[in-house]
């Protein structure tokens, strides 16, 4: 943890940018498009202020590698080079693990395997090998992206049946080594609907296990930090013949979606940052081509159509992308909507296409390297000079294409989020187009405002999705009209007087109002109770009052005194555990949260140490001191405290008033009378809670 440093890690993953004494990045988490990830090297912590998610570096590495504790602290421990002691795995040690640290085992060992038998067997040198150096690949290429090779074998191997008996089974030999090391075979193969397993083995009828890439070359794929997800494996140019699907991927799993994944990341975040660029290409050879040729920053889609979960991955390194064709018109007109995707995530988006049909692995064949980086300088376009140049020619002299081209690229400048550069690409459109730009611009603006009124309906179907209330929380019909009326006395409006919301319950008309009254005092009453958790994260350590006692047992002694709890679950969470290690030496509150093993504790603490735009005035120390005087914190805490209870007093004063509303209890005047006798002793201890609040004078 001493070690770990929060901008060295969340560096690996996010390009980050000075912003005063912390730095801001897009997000890692979600779908981010102004920086809203910041970084804390003073706090050694990280937190998204949009979605929330961060954590110090154990907990950015769990969260960012879907992982567990203890190998996040494997990672880091990797990362900064120090040695952790630990037994080597057995059989029954791999079947403690979980299913995603099982998989991503099963996968490194599986990548080993295919590597040893392209490098090290007769075989795998004079077919595995011998295809890549055939195809110009360099030993140091092959190496550098850990190619292997799988054998077309089989083994006899024995088995025990589910009756108890041996028999003898013909296997791939990758999968009886597997077996033989003693892999599970549920990790070894696929279940479609738990994710579970890596599916390098497929079981079929009789039982025996078959390898999946048997007689093809292999390409691991890495995640960005350099775990092995999954592969991709590839028939021998003379095994294509009468073969529908060259390539032969891993099956969806927790640990792999093809989707979500981009080859080539982990070899080229460091030359995408360096370069503020990356190139996007279509397969792994095209990737491994231009690192032969020196372009380091370039990935690719492996075949599949764009996706946002790929396009964030690029976006936390760079903000502009080039995009490189081959020259298929056909599927270059097929991909539009991958740019307006990009565009559409406020990328910058230059295109380039490469002459004669070739491809960036076959352009690579025919140049040299000064030759290739010359040519990427110079082609590059943008999509507006592209879309022209390549359906323009076809559309002269023809109206209608040319309305039809002009259309094309107003819906892509509307996807643009950004003003000032959709104001741009219009003059360019406009003037490459020889139109008024009036025209060009009132389309746009038309589009745009399409755009977002289907964005604001989506939002307002996910959020209806996700605030409906549950039939629980729902007061029986007969009990609201009663419950809400002639409570203007307290500060609520009569239920007579509010224009009653649309419900599409008939039989419970008020249901909207009264869960916005619930809302609204559960709200206000969490904002009290995050108020008393900052005192004990900023100041939890330091010493208050006479006795001197320090300030989280101070203010729960005096919560526990007026038989007061903390409401929020999580919030106890962290009084609890502040409390069990209060007395430990050194101790200091803010550091002990940050770094607990609990995410949720450990994102909390973060978010109330560090967001200035929520700090109170009160919170901050006077002009030319470093911190709270120790008399000006007593008369914080003693603040925040009576604060918290004057709410706690006005909701219990509000839940005496509805009983009193309540015709029944006027039936039963003994009751009516002990009701009153606490609604008295409430309203005193409310009166004097406040005169201590008004006579107290806050610097």
């Amino acid at each position: 943890m001493d070690a770990a440093n929060i901008v060295d890690v969340v560096s690996d993953f996010v390009t980050l940018k000075r912003a005063g004494a912390n730095l801001k990045g897009l997000c890692p988490f979600h779908d981010d498009r102004t920086p809203s990830f910041m970084v804390s090297p003073a706090k050694n912590y990280c937190k998204c202020f949009a979605c929330g998610k961060g954590g110090n570096p154990v907990g950015f590495i769990m969260e960012h590698e879907q992982i567990s504790y203890p190998e996040a602290l494997r990672y880091l421990a990797k990362k900064y080079g120090i040695t952790i002691e630990e037994k080597e795995m057995t059989k029954e040690d791999i079947q403690r693990q979980d299913d995603r640290e099982s998989m991503f085992i099963v996968n490194q060992w599986a990548n080993e395997w295919f590597q040893h038998q392209m490098n090290e067997t007769p075989d795998g040198r004079a077919i595995g090998l011998a295809y890549f150096r055939q195809r110009g690949f360099r030993d140091d290429i092959i190496k550098k992206f850990q190619l292997g090779f799988c054998p077309d074998k089989n083994i006899e191997v024995e088995r025990t049946n589910e009756d108890g008996d041996t028999i003898r089974l013909r296997m791939g030999v990758m999968s009886a080594d597997a077996l033989k090391a003693g892999y599970q075979e549920k990790y070894l193969t696929n279940d479609p609907e738990s994710g579970i397993g890596t599916g390098i083995s497929i079981r079929n009828e009789k039982g025996a296990l078959r390898d999946r890439y048997w007689g093809r070359v292999i390409f691991p794929i890495f995640s960005m930090s350099g775990k092995v997800v999954g592969f991709g494996g590839r028939v021998l140019d003379a095994a294509t013949k009468g073969v529908n699907v060259k390539y032969q991927n891993s099956p969806e799993s927790i640990i792999y979606s093809k989707k979500r994944e981009l080859y080539g990341l982990f070899q080229a975040k460091m030359a995408i940052r360096k370069q503020d660029l990356c190139f996007l290409v279509e397969g792994y050879t095209d990737v491994m081509a231009m690192h032969q040729s020196g372009i380091e920053n370039v990935v690719a889609s492996s075949g599949t159509a764009l996706t946002d979960d790929q396009i964030r991955l690029i976006h936390r390194l760079t903000d502009n992308i080039t995009v490189i064709y081959d020259g298929d018109a056909a599927g270059i007109k097929a991909s539009e909507r991958g740019i307006d995707m990009l565009l559409a995530q406020g990328m910058n988006v230059r295109l380039l296409l490469l002459p004669d049909g070739d491809d960036p692995d076959s352009f690579a064949r025919k140049h040299n390297a000064e030759e290739y980086q010359q040519y990427l300088a110079s082609h590059q376009v943008d999509f507006i000079k592209f879309k022209t140049n390549l359906l323009l020619e076809e559309a002269q002299g023809d109206p209608v294409k040319k309305s039809q081209l002009v259309n094309n690229i107003v819906q892509s400048i509307a996807c643009i989020p950004n003003e000032i550069t959709r104001a741009v690409y219009v003059q360019e459109t406009a003037s490459t187009m020889q139109m008024q730009e009036r025209l060009i611009a009132s389309a746009v603006a038309n589009q745009v405002q399409k755009n977002q009124e289907e964005a604001q309906k989506q939002r307002e179907r996910e959020r209806a999705r996700r605030t409906l209330p549950k039939a629980e929380d729902v007061p029986p019909p007969s009990d609201l009209p009663d419950s809400l009326r002639g409570l203007e006395q307290m500060g609520i409006p009569n239920v007579d007087n509010i224009p009653v919301p649309e419900s599409e319950n008939t039989e419970n008309p008020y249901e909207p109002l009264v869960q916005n009254i619930k809302n609204r005092d559960a709200i206000r009453l969490e904002l009290k109770e995050r108020e008393l958790l900052r005192l004990i994260v900023r100041y939890g350590e330091r010493l208050i009052g006479e006795p001197a006692t320090k300030v989280a047992q101070y203010l729960t002694d005096s919560l526990k005194s007026d038989g007061v709890a903390v409401s929020t679950p999580l919030f106890q969470r962290a009084i609890d555990i502040t409390l069990q290690n209060i007395s430990e030496p050194g101790f200091v509150a803010e550091k002990f949260l940050l770094n607990c093993p609990d995410p949720e504790i450990n994102a909390l603490a973060f978010e109330l140490a560090t967001d200035p735009e929520q700090l109170s005035r009160m919170h901050k120390p006077k002009d030319g001191e470093e911190s709270i005087e120790p008399e000006d914190l007593e008369q914080l805490v003693n603040h925040i405290l009576i604060d918290y209870k004057l709410e706690i007093i006005s909701r219990k004063r509000h839940e005496i008033m509805r009983q009193l509303q309540d015709p029944e209890l006027m039936k039963d005047m003994k009751q009516y009378l002990e009701v009153m006798t606490r609604f008295k002793e409430i309203k005193e201890t409310e009166q004097k809670l406040s005169q201590q609040q008004g006579g107290r004078v806050m610097g």
